[in-house]
């Protein structure tokens, strides 16, 4: 037996091809959520959060991007009260897909 012979005994099998990517695309569409309507209430008081903020501030903020809420942490960049959006970190949060947000000190 040449060594190339014996090496292909050793290769990975995939017996089922196309399960891995099947059952990765499931569990994507399984984590999947959708976004969360706000109270008045609750409006009202992320409003209000964002009239205190300020260039430099350090802020967390819980916004809804693509499909899931994801955390995004870092200092205040650049706010656009006429566009909707502010820039914490690298990010660009639009003020629509804001769920929570906190100031840090």
């Amino acid at each position: 037996m040449t060594q190339r012979e014996r090496a292909k005994l050793f290769m990975p099998f995939d017996a089922m091809k196309g399960l891995k990517e099947a059952l990765r695309k499931r569990e994507e569409r399984h984590l999947r959520e959708e976004r969360a309507e706000l109270s008045e209430d609750r409006q009202a008081e992320l409003s209000a959060t964002l009239r205190l903020l300020e260039i430099g501030t350090d802020i967390a903020v819980k916004h809804y991007r693509v499909d899931r809420y994801i955390v995004t942490s870092g200092t205040v960049s650049e706010i656009c009260p006429e566009l909707r959006y502010l820039l914490a970190g690298d990010r660009k949060i639009r003020f629509e897909d804001i769920y929570d947000m906190k100031i840090l000190t």
